[in-house]
Parts: C-alpha cells; structure tokens; sequence
C-alpha cells in the first residue's frame, strides 16, 4: 500500500495502481449470472483465495465466519462502487448500510503508518484474516489518497457489477466492457420498444 515516493512524478489517471489492483481483486470474486462462482463461500474457499494471494498475506487459516466477514466487507465495497458508477438502485438506504458497515470495518481493523527513507505507507499491523482486511481498507484509503478512489467503480449492468477501473479521460465509465454497455443499450431499446408498443396497442382506434 505504499505512496508515491517524495518527488517522483504523478502517474497518469489512465495507470493502475497495485492498490487498486488489491482493490478490485477482493470485490471481483462475487458470483453472478454470467458464469463467476462465489468464491467466498465457506472458509475452506476463503483461505484457498487468499492462498493465491500474496498481496493479502498468503496463505492464512480462516474459517466459516471469516468467510461470511469476508462477504459483508466485500459487498459493502461493492454498493460504493455502484454509487461511483451512478447506480441508482445503490443510492440511499443500501449506501448508508454500506458506508456504516465499512465504518465498523475501520475501527475493527485500525492501520499503521509506516515510514521509510522511501516512503509511507499504511498497513495492517495485525494477523490473520484481521490483516486481510486490513490490507482492503489500507488499498482503499491510499487510492483514495492519490485520487483513484472515484475511478474504482462496478459495472452497472444486472447482475455483472464487475469491480474495473475508469481509464476514460473525464471519468465517466459506467460499465466494465463494451458488451456490457451493449447489453444495456439493446436492453434500454426493448423496453423503450416495449412502452410504444403498449401505448399504441391502448389508445382509442378511429
């Protein structure tokens, strides 16, 4: 989770960082309709995860519990990211859920500042699973640190919402691929289809 070195420049806004690539690895293992598996679904599918994942410890014990943590973290994470992408359905009521959640999460998994002749960086000074999460929530505040938290956004196509990084140069993608858009875009004609349809079918004929 390191910062930029003092000095070195600024990357480009199309560059991702290895935090957000920490980032988008943790939420990016949700199922959903399109063929992804849960990949948090008990503990033993948990700590297989994590056992190919050096960024967030390695190999680590966890259990059921841990699991279920793991999913109510990643899916408080995930509602942001909808709201970054202007999701509607996110908005409100499921966005502060999501926002107290991640705040308990703050508090339950404290950072340290750890600074070198190199840098600083925040860690998780913890073990364990707590240091998993720690390692989220450290990626999530140092991408929020150098401006790439609003570009870390989930795929507002039902059910996708796929974790990616907006690359666009004013920062309005909405969808983690052309297909998605493509879904959306033949989805939005149906249904306007659909209403004129419908509208005509009902009027008064002459």
């Amino acid at each position: 989770m390191s910062s930029a070195a003092a000095g070195s420049a600024k990357p480009s806004p199309r560059t991702v960082m290895p935090v957000v690539e920490t980032v988008l690895a943790f939420v990016n293992t949700r199922a959903d309709g399109g063929g992804r598996r849960e990949l948090f679904g008990d503990g033993h599918s948990f700590a297989a995860w994590l056992a190919e994942h050096d960024e967030f410890g390695g190999e680590t014990v966890a259990t059921d519990a841990d699991a279920a943590a793991a999913r109510e973290l990643r899916d408080a994470l995930v509602t942001l990211l909808l709201a970054h992408s202007g999701d509607e359905e996110s908005l409100g009521e499921p966005l502060q859920h999501a926002e107290q959640h991640l705040r308990r999460a703050g508090a339950l998994y404290p950072l340290a500042t750890v600074v070198t002749a190199g840098g600083v960086e925040l860690a998780s000074p913890q073990a364990g699973v707590p240091r998993v999460f720690g390692t989220v929530l450290a990626a999530v505040t140092t991408s929020a640190q150098t401006g790439d938290w609003g570009r870390i956004k989930a795929c507002r196509n039902p059910p996708c919402h796929f974790g990616f990084f907006d690359r666009t140069r004013n920062g309005a993608g909405l969808y983690c691929s052309t297909g998605c858009g493509s879904q959306v875009s033949m989805r939005s004609y149906r249904q306007r289809q659909r209403r004129v349809s419908e509208a005509r079918s009902q009027s008064p004929s002459r």
